[in-house]
């Protein structure tokens, strides 16, 4: 049976990223291994992964003119990576101390408590959580 095993997040630079989701938001490293471009160069091959989760975000440094501009753009500005949580207001108190910025105050919606956050390279997450 098929299933999604990776999506992909672009991102200027391996380590701050992976600070980043390991550190602040708590996912575990997968894999950091040496690997090469289709024309051999040289890079990581990098995937974290929440806990519990299936599907990993493998984390690619731009490379090149055209990867470049899409660092924080992937999805033209709107959310496009949801986060769902248990406590929301816990996880969201504590990304808040980690220095995570949020671009909305969290607010209840049919779906649950959410909030707008922005990851190391710039692209918008739902912080998601049970209904009030």
């Amino acid at each position: 049976m098929p299933f999604l095993e990776l999506v992909t997040i672009v991102v200027d630079e391996y380590d701050p990223a992976i600070e980043f989701f390991v550190g602040v938001l708590g996912f575990t490293l997968v894999e950091d291994s040496r690997a090469q471009t289709n024309d051999g160069r040289p890079k990581r091959w990098v995937v974290v992964r929440p806990p519990g989760a299936e599907t990993g975000i493998l984390l690619a440094r731009a490379d090149g003119a055209q990867q470049k501009p899409v660092v924080g753009q992937q999805c033209g500005g709107r959310v496009g990576f949801f986060l769902r949580v248990e406590e929301f207001d816990a996880t969201y108190e504590r990304m808040v101390s980690a220095g995570v910025e949020f671009v909305t105050r969290p607010r209840s919606e049919p779906y649950g408590r959410v909030a707008v956050f922005l990851d190391v390279a710039g692209n918008r997450w739902d912080l998601l959580g049970p209904g009030a």
